[in-house]
């Protein structure tokens, strides 16, 4: 069955609230200074049971000028507007106000009531009627019904049953929506029961027992109990006036404003890229950075309008915009809103959410309105690929393009299968579903091969750039993940090498200028001459270390020529295996080898013999027990030389 909610609106007693009574017994005035002052604050609520047996969620608004802000509220979630006006005012500032919001929240379908017909002859009735028609030519009420009533008598009340039935046959299927999401109007506290939020639920559905977040404060709570109508329900669905139960909270953290949704849905924002609609009754132009009031749903948040295009709106015309909220707020895509002047308080505009969770934008870049034209204009699919796009190379999971989206998740993976197959996204992280655009990560892979190559130009003499260190040059910030597939995207197409962790374009080779040569000679021939006592590195002299002596070191110690055996000591490779050979045999014959016995065998100081028997420990040749010094069992038979470059004896 159809869920339908019915919205009063209208100017100040006018006589809305005596109407919701008269129709279903139900006084919405429920504030002792409503009763004082004999006007509506605070939303009221009330249902009506119709002849088809259809059974509609009533929401009576205030409509005094000082509570607008509640009128807004209070028609969030409207499907039927019920504009009120009485017989012998006719029509009035907030009759005006309140159309205009109602067009701007987007509501389609309502009727007319002609209120206090008691009070008018047939002449000054027919009159009225005549100037309300042609008011409303042009709305979304020009062909609605206009119905005459008298909340005192009762005249025309049987006749506007009649005609609410008729009207609620035809309107359209509410859609459902993705998401769960209540908007809460009012908060109080039931003895026995705890905290109570009522609003109009707007979308998805939600069972007794379910877990929610109550946003944007991000507080968890649970589903003790659901009213709609007053009466016990198991579940609620879009469409509905619901009384919610919340185990656990106390009143006071909760605000009208804040929005229950399914757990983890809905992310909290600052701010919002929009369509602005600014009214043709607006005073003046609304110039870029203006104050504004915000409404969206039940809540109200000062905001900064950023005109996208333009420095100011004139009034009829709309515009891309940014709203930056002083504080954050929970919306989704599609989503209508109103904004109102900051001071003097009246409505002046609103429109609908294009990107509910968006980063600053520049003012006229046209990359950033191309993306806006996209979102509003663009067919699901185009939407869903710009949101993708946006994200870079950080990606977005499907629940967060749910999100941003606000698609059913059967509309979302057909379009996801859709734009995979063409090649035009892919899955980078299949554990959870990070969606990635072919664009970026291709730009991604051609950045790779344009960092190395720089690399390879400036240090020629370099093997290669350390993994971390390339991802660090990235102009982006990429997961790890991520970038190790990119990675080995690039090895899968011959386009780099691995080598551990030094990255290099494939085609890149060490190649040595003539004087570079003859250094590499020169520094050889100095620890081969030296064998078993060479100098330290540093006291090969400045010029050497000016000539890029420490590059020519790397590679000999790539190629195996010297060995490093402890910082800035290096030994020839000759001077090493004699060693070693002879160590070997020295502790094969003796059983053992003290570090004195070492210092005798090589005829060297402390100074070497030390490093070197630490360095033998650490190639697993031998073993220190106590003082001393015994070969392994299992004895390596390869010195650590790296593979690599020619070697060079």
């Amino acid at each position: 069955m159809k869920q339908i909610i019915l919205g009063t609106a209208g100017h100040v007693d006018h006589g809305k609230t005596a109407l919701v009574k008269a129709l279903t017994d139900i006084d919405t005035d429920r504030l002792k200074e409503e009763k004082e002052r004999g006007i509506t604050i605070e939303l009221g609520f009330a249902h009506l049971k119709l002849p088809s047996g259809l059974n509609i969620g009533i929401v009576d608004v205030p409509g005094h000028e000082r509570f607008v802000k509640n009128m807004v509220a209070g028609a969030t979630g409207i499907d039927l507007l019920a504009l009120i006006i009485a017989a012998d005012e006719g029509v009035m500032p907030q009759t005006r106000e309140h159309l205009e919001i109602c067009s701007l929240l987007n509501i389609k379908h309502g009727l007319v009531i002609l209120t206090k017909i008691d009070l008018v002859d047939k002449e000054w009735l027919n009159l009225v009627r005549d100037d309300v028609s042609l008011y409303l030519t042009g709305t979304f009420l020009q062909d609605a019904p206009i119905v005459e009533i008298s909340s005192k008598t009762g005249e025309g009340i049987k006749e506007l049953v009649i005609t609410l039935d008729e009207l609620t046959k035809k309107l359209p299927e509410r859609y459902p929506g993705n998401f769960f999401r209540l908007p809460i109007d009012r908060v109080f506290t039931m003895r026995g029961f705890g905290t109570v939020v009522t609003g109009t639920t707007i979308s998805g559905h939600i069972e007794v027992g379910s877990e929610v977040t109550i946003y944007p404060k991000g507080i968890r709570s649970k589903v003790r109990g659901i009213q709609v109508h007053y009466q016990d329900v198991p579940s609620i669905r879009a469409g509905l006036r619901t009384a919610i139960n919340l185990q656990g909270l106390e009143k006071e953290v909760i605000t009208r404003g804040d929005v229950v949704a399914e757990k983890d849905s809905l992310k909290p924002t600052y701010m919002v890229d929009a369509v602005l609609e600014y009214l043709e009754s607006a005073p003046k132009k609304l110039q870029n950075r203006n104050k504004v009031r915000f409404h969206c749903g039940t809540s109200e948040v000062i905001a900064t309008v950023i005109l996208l295009d333009r420095d100011n709106l004139s009034p009829g015309d709309q515009c891309f915009a940014q709203f930056r909220l002083e504080r954050p707020t929970v919306v989704l895509s599609k989503d209508r809103f109103v904004i109102r002047s900051y001071s003097p308080i009246r409505t002046i505009g609103g429109g609908y959410i294009l990107n509910p969770l968006p980063l600053k934008k520049k003012r006229f870049s046209e990359d950033a309105l191309q993306e806006l034209n996209i979102l509003n204009e663009g067919p699901d699919q185009a939407t869903v690929e710009q949101y993708i796009k946006g994200s870079r190379l950080q990606g977005l999971s499907k629940t967060e393009l749910s999100f941003f989206t606000n698609l059913s998740q059967k509309e979302l993976d057909e379009i996801i299968d859709r734009l995979i197959s063409d090649n035009v996204i892919f899955t980078s992280d299949i554990e959870n579903e990070i969606l990635i655009h072919a664009e970026f990560y291709n730009k991604a892979k051609e950045e790779i091969v344009t960092i190395l190559g720089d690399y390879h130009r400036r240090l020629p003499l370099k093997e290669g750039l350390i993994k971390e260190e390339l991802r660090s040059k990235m102009p982006y910030n990429i997961k790890e993940k991520l970038f190790n597939q990119l990675l080995n995207d690039l090895v899968r197409e011959t386009v780099i090498v691995k080598q551990k962790d030094i990255i290099r374009l494939k085609d890149h080779k060490i190649k040595l200028l003539q004087d570079q040569e003859e250094l590499l000679s020169q520094i050889k021939e100095i620890y081969l001459k030296e064998g078993l006592e060479p100098p330290y590195f540093k006291d090969l002299g400045q010029e050497i270390i000016e000539r890029g002596g420490m590059d020519l070191l790397e590679i000999m110690v790539k190629d195996g020529t010297l060995i490093k055996v402890k910082e800035d000591l290096y030994f020839h490779k000759k001077a090493i295996e004699e060693l070693k050979k002879g160590l070997a045999d020295f502790i094969r014959e003796k059983g053992e080898i003290t570090t004195p016995e070492l210092k005798k065998l090589t005829g060297v100081s402390r100074k070497y013999t030390i490093p070197l028997i630490e360095y033998f420990d650490k190639i697993q040749l031998t073993v220190r027990v106590g003082d001393k010094r015994v070969l392994r069992k299992r004895q390596s038979t390869t010195p650590p030389f790296r593979a690599g470059l020619e070697k060079r004896n």
